[in-house]
């Protein structure tokens, strides 16, 4: 029983006794469970969308649910209340108590943010909770996000994505150069430096973009909220394996100012429903992606492709070099480098010889 619920017992009993100095001395204390708080959640996603929209409800819909309506959650999709790609700085400055979206959108106000979604040829999810839960991960999001008023948690993963789907086919590294392509975090700055030219667009912009031409070639999530969005009808050349973003971490953003006024037990219950729609949301996506991508198989939707070797060869000479100077001059991206990489020396070892040797053998 948490010292929250104690307290409440021991005023209801004091109340009933006439006890009113002990209630009044309760005023001006962090919300108690009697107290009826609304939440605005806003998020960078399309109302709904297959994954990362329907993640965000859910996450919603547990806070309100845990804590029995004490601290209900409204949604609100991209656009709603703010643009897409406004969610972090709507979080800090309190126009909304909660955020969902990805955190290599950040980049450009916190520059050491893309680790906390994904590396090109980084942690897969597994490990990449592992660095967050066990490594220190968590520790060095807090102290990055802090001077912006925001703290931040896991709240949804889609796993390993796929590299991406392409107008025309891609048959060696010379095809890249010159293409236009929607690519998020650091697997866009690798695109760059291939040749390519990386355009960070909003998730409910990529089809249109695709459409129209702004775009030649575009990077989201996996299959079952690619096929969702309708990619394949403007670029039927479905790329793997994804490089750029072998892990799929959602962020929970919520006002460090308002999460400090909460009484323990509702931080307590956002955290784990943060905790509970992180694992949840990883095993559906797993579950939908091999589903959506056997659709897109034998609906003959799209033409699944392996990128050229060169291609791969070259983004993964080029990632450390990119890592390197991406940092360098930043002390606090310079540190969560450094326990990036050791946290990925350490799990490649451990998957080497675990999952990938299982799967040679299962599936070779």
């Amino acid at each position: 029983m948490t010292k929250a619920h104690v307290s409440r017992r021991r005023l209801l009993k004091t109340a009933g006794l006439g006890g009113t100095v002990a209630a009044v001395s309760l005023i001006g204390a962090p919300a108690l469970a009697s107290d009826k708080l609304e939440w605005k959640m806003v998020t960078s996603w399309p109302k709904g969308a297959p994954g990362v929209g329907t993640t965000a409800q859910r996450l919603a819909d547990r806070i309100t649910a845990m804590s029995d309506g004490t601290l209900t959650v409204k949604l609100y999709a991209a656009g709603e209340l703010v643009p897409a790609l406004e969610v972090f700085g709507a979080v800090g400055e309190g126009v909304a108590e909660l955020g969902h979206t990805a955190s290599f959108f950040w980049q450009g106000k916190a520059k050491a943010s893309v680790f906390f979604t994904t590396i090109p040829f980084g942690l897969t999810a597994l490990e990449h909770m592992a660095w967050i839960n066990q490594g220190g991960g968590q520790a060095l999001w807090d102290k990055l996000y802090a001077p912006f008023n925001v703290k931040p948690f896991m709240a949804g993963n889609t796993g390993i994505q796929m590299g991406g789907w392409f107008k025309k086919e891609i048959n060696s590294l010379s095809d890249l150069q010159g293409l236009k392509i929607r690519s998020a975090g650091l697997g866009g700055v690798i695109y760059d430096q291939m040749g390519a030219t990386a355009v960070l667009l909003p998730p409910g912009e990529i089809y249109s973009s695709l459409r129209s031409g702004v775009v030649d070639a575009a990077e989201f999530l996996g299959p079952w909220s690619d096929r969702a969005f309708g990619f394949y009808k403007a670029a039927p050349y479905y790329y793997w394996p994804s490089f750029n973003k072998p892990n799929g971490s959602a962020e929970c953003l919520v006002n460090k100012a308002a999460f400090e006024k909460l009484s323990p037990d509702l931080q307590a219950i956002v955290e784990n429903a943060c905790a509970a729609e992180n694992a949840f949301a990883l095993s559906e996506s797993d579950w939908e992606n091999a589903r959506a991508l056997a659709d897109l198989v034998s609906g003959g939707k799209a033409k699944i492709l392996e990128f050229p070797s060169d291609i791969i060869e070259k983004a993964k000479a080029l990632t450390p070099v990119v890592l390197d100077k991406f940092v360098r001059g930043d002390p606090m991206a310079e540190e969560i480098l450094i326990s990036y990489r050791k946290a990925l020396s350490l799990s490649e070892t451990w998957s080497r010889v675990s999952r990938q040797a299982l799967l040679n053998a299962r599936d070779g």
